[in-house]
């Protein structure tokens, strides 16, 4: 599949996504683990990684075959030299996390606590996943729209319905797809030539925001994407694509790191306009 290994983390993510149809049934179940799970991948052994993916560890090393690395460990470096870039505090505030997390009992307080922790984390890792040109691309768009629809559904509604908020309270036309009577295909067709989507999608993505996000493609409608994974379906689909890891908590995920970036966003939004205002 590849004759040049990747040579950087970012760079083996992209091919991860550009080759994820063409990956075999187990190796795609690789990369889906791999992605979702970066610090296991550079703390962990072949057999516990195997275990933990639910694959033979003849698997890994296929994956890492595939991919044009001599063997696992090599491919396994990449990760390892990812963490060693990012704050010396992160690795403790996992431990520490996961410590927390492992205390028997769930009073509401050792709850609150857990939650807590674990979405202390999750900022922290926003923050370093999301760069300045992905988040001046955005504005980009956000400043150049005459209206923004914002879509989401279950899980993602409450980040989609605040962004319609914040926006509409930084005094630009934002308008929720939220599918009242079913309508969401002709909310969609209302999504105009100079108009910008953003699209709010975790896993497992609802058909109706991957529905909306075709119709805006179809009339090169700019999309930005706000999911959990690069193999989402609606990562292709974007202009911009910004990928979150929550929080989760006895199966709980949360919603802190989606919510803030929706805010910054919307304020930094607000703030571009003030002084493109003061300028002129």
């Amino acid at each position: 599949m590849s004759e040049q290994a990747p040579e950087s983390l970012a760079d083996l993510k992209a091919a991860i996504a550009e080759n994820h149809t063409a990956l075999s049934k187990r190796l795609r179940q690789v990369a889906e683990y791999l992605l979702d799970h970066p610090d296991e991948i550079a703390f962990g052994t072949v057999a516990v990684i195997s275990k933990d993916a639910g694959v033979h560890p003849s698997t890994l090393v296929r994956f890492a075959n595939a991919f044009g690395y001599s063997g696992f460990s090599e491919m396994q470096r990449l990760f390892q030299q990812q963490l060693l870039k990012e704050s010396p505090s992160y690795s403790d505030r996992i431990r520490l996390a996961r410590e927390e997390m492992s205390v028997e009992g769930d009073s509401p307080l050792q709850l609150l606590g857990q939650f807590s922790s674990a979405s202390t984390v999750a900022m922290d890792k926003l923050r370093s996943s999301i760069s300045a040109d992905q988040l001046e691309d955005a504005l980009d768009i956000l400043a150049a729209a005459e209206s923004t629809h914002i879509m989401g559904v279950r899980r993602a509604f409450s980040v989609s319905s605040y962004f319609a908020y914040a926006l509409r309270h930084v005094n630009r036309r934002a308008y929720l797809v939220d599918g009242v009577g079913g309508m969401y295909r002709e909310q969609a067709n209302s999504i105009g030539p100079n108009d910008a989507l953003i699209a709010v999608s975790f896993h497992p993505y609802g058909p109706e925001t991957q529905e909306v996000v075709k119709i805006a493609r179809e009339q090169n409608v700019p999309v930005i994407v706000i999911t959990d994974s690069q193999l989402s379906p609606l990562a292709s689909e974007s202009s911009v694509c910004f990928t979150i890891k929550e929080a989760e908590v006895h199966g709980f995920r949360s919603l802190a790191s989606s919510l803030c970036l929706a805010q910054s966003l919307s304020i930094s939004l607000a703030y571009r306009l003030a002084n493109k205002s003061e300028a002129s």
